[in-house]
């Protein structure tokens, strides 16, 4: 059992302002302290964040962890009851911090780095890349080899885009209107900025194989096309229907259609997720197809999910024709995510099935060395996770990348065999937690568990993204911390947390009332300077990165002073004399990290 002067010592030591990482902006009158720690080993620093309220600080343990100053730290202890905290010395609350002779914003500008970086994404839309740029994807008017930290794309410049996805060789993405823009020397090594190409499809999402890229449109009709500027030039042009009646047109470039057979009325795909060879499409009926993607091999590691489909037994007609996964029947899908050469699939349930290469593990499954890959959907035990936990885990959301999975996953306590559920005793019941876990390749850290593994197959739970919880002013209680997203690249990757966040700063709240956006940690490879530390050393555990705007923290008047990146979710702004719904994405490619200006 956990002491009250142990805990008390741990919030002590939980409040000061930690120096081993990035720190958090300035504390300012109203701040809301919380620490995205983990175990009693290894701790992430206190995160300091601003808080509407005027509350004093309170302390109470809950569960294992203990509840600091409107934030939650977690004591990384596994079975700890709550105990009667002696009552903390009130603190005194600061005055208003106002340097004289400058504005309200100016002010607000100097007390909070995390208002800085929300005000300037409002302002200053774009697109910020770092990592390898052997393929000038990175820092397409740069030779330089590698891009060390975030870097605008001029290109990009007040441009909002619905989609980006990056390899190491060349980069697609989607601009406002819905028009491909490709760039980078696998598309042109003539070419030094991004270029329009397929144009007039209203596209929404887009995904890359080794060769081809695929394009999802809004009205659900899928195109791949080839990823060289020639191979789009000499290649085959389908004819194209035009607004004036009866007249069709030849195609400025080569692509082709993806279309899934047998769909019923008023059915389209609504989602497209690919790796190295293949590419899965989720419909709005729940229903899960498969395809070639590239023209260099055909999938057979199984990553169709159709048993025994090979080069050999394909059937009649097109090497990229679209296959119902019919084991899936049955199962209302919700979502797909494709890793190089392996598939997850999850439904509205909360059940995974994956299939596919499973050499490092990457499936959820031990490995097998007589079978190393599974070529039918094969549901994961996702409830082995939580034997003797009294926790019944429901999988929220899926992610896959290179040869790595993730999972996060709500888990909610009930009472136990041995337990009666009308007793005051049991603290807890019915409390969710919100735990993310991985498998697959760990070697360059990969998995974020802080070890070095070369392969994992039973997935292992994240904690420094695992357990966390914070209060809730508007809900008046404590919630727990999900991932809004993990975006996975072929080595590492970024996951964005779904906490509290504060848009609603204006001219007529307070000086010292500051915005500030959702935290974004990092890890695995590093290589190629894709984490954006500025190091090449490759890291275990999630860590934060500097702002991406370094000048903008220059100019606001705080020295030397170091703080984290801090990502703006979605809110309307007014961009280019008109308001839109925006917010900022990370995307995680081969080698290389962007963030962009999403709508």
């Amino acid at each position: 059992m956990l002491s009250s002067k142990a805990v008390s010592r741990t919030i002590l030591r939980a409040s000061k302002r930690s120096t081993t990482s990035v720190k958090s902006s300035r504390p300012s009158r109203r701040q809301q302290v919380r620490c995205l720690a983990q175990d009693a080993q290894t701790r992430n620093p206190t995160v300091a964040r601003h808080n509407k309220s005027r509350r004093l600080p309170v302390a109470l343990a809950i569960g294992g962890a203990a509840l600091v100053g409107g934030g939650l730290l977690q004591l990384g202890i596994s079975d700890a009851y709550a105990e009667v905290l002696p009552t903390p010395a009130e603190p005194e609350l600061e005055n208003p911090i106002k340097r004289p002779g400058v504005s309200k914003e100016e002010n607000r500008d100097l007390i909070s780095s995390q208002h800085v970086q929300v005000k300037k994404s409002w302002e200053n839309p774009g697109v910020y890349a770092w990592g390898s740029n052997k393929g000038r994807v990175a820092a397409p008017d740069s030779d330089d080899a590698y891009v060390r930290t975030p870097r605008r794309i001029p290109f990009f410049d007040g441009l909002l885009l619905r989609d980006v996805k990056l390899d190491h060789y060349f980069g697609a993405a989607i601009d406002a209107q819905g028009d491909l823009l490709q760039w980078g020397a696998g598309y042109s090594k003539d070419t030094r900025q991004p270029l329009k190409t397929l144009k007039g499809k209203d596209l929404v999402s887009v995904s890359l194989s080794r060769d081809r890229i695929i394009a999802l449109g809004s009205d659900g009709n899928v195109y791949s096309l080839p990823v060289s500027q020639t191979e789009q030039a000499s290649g085959p042009k389908p004819t194209e229907g035009s607004w004036i009646p009866f007249w069709k047109s030849r195609s400025p470039i080569s692509y082709r259609k993806l279309s899934p057979q047998n769909m019923s009325w008023n059915e389209k795909v609504t989602a497209i997720s690919g790796g190295l060879e293949h590419i899965l499409l989720l419909t709005s009926r729940g229903r899960v197809f498969s395809a070639a993607s590239g023209t260099e091999d055909f999938p057979s590691r199984g990553q169709l999910g159709i048993p025994g489909l090979t080069w050999t037994t394909r059937p009649k007609g097109s090497y990229d024709q679209c296959h119902e996964i019919t084991t899936l029947r049955g199962f209302d899908i919700a979502g797909i995510a494709a890793g190089d050469f392996h598939s997850l699939v999850l439904d509205r349930e909360g059940r995974v099935f994956s299939f596919g290469d499973n050499a490092l593990g990457q499936l959820g499954f031990d490995y097998n060395a007589e079978a190393s890959y599974i070529d039918a959907p094969s549901l994961l035990p996702i409830g082995q996770l939580y034997r003797g936990t009294n926790q019944v885990p429901k999988v929220t959301s899926i992610a896959a990348g290179g040869v790595n999975s993730f999972f996060t996953i709500d888990a909610t306590r009930v009472a136990g065999q041995d337990e009666d559920p009308t007793t005051s005793r049991l603290a807890g019941l019915g409390r969710i937690t919100a735990d993310t876990w991985a498998s697959g390749q760990g070697i360059w850290g990969g998995l974020g568990n802080g070890r070095w593994t070369h392969m994992q197959g039973t997935p292992t739970k994240i904690k420094a993204l695992s357990g966390l919880f914070e209060y809730d002013e508007k809900l008046n209680s404590v919630i727990p911390i999900r991932m809004s997203r993990i975006s996975v690249g072929a080595t590492h990757a970024a996951a964005v947390m779904d906490n509290v966040t504060y848009l609603g700063a204006s001219q007529r709240s307070g000086e010292d009332d500051t915005n500030w956006g959702a935290d974004i940690l990092f890890w695995g490879a590093n290589e190629f300077y894709q984490l954006g530390n500025g190091r090449r050393n490759n890291v275990a555990n999630p860590m934060y990165i500097a702002p991406l705007d370094s000048l903008a923290e220059k100019q606001s008047g705080r020295g030397g002073e170091e703080h984290r990146f801090q990502i703006t979710p979605r809110t309307k702004v007014k961009v280019g004399g008109r308001n839109v719904s925006m917010e900022q994405r990370v995307e995680c490619g081969r080698n290389i990290t962007a963030v962009y200006s999403g709508v």
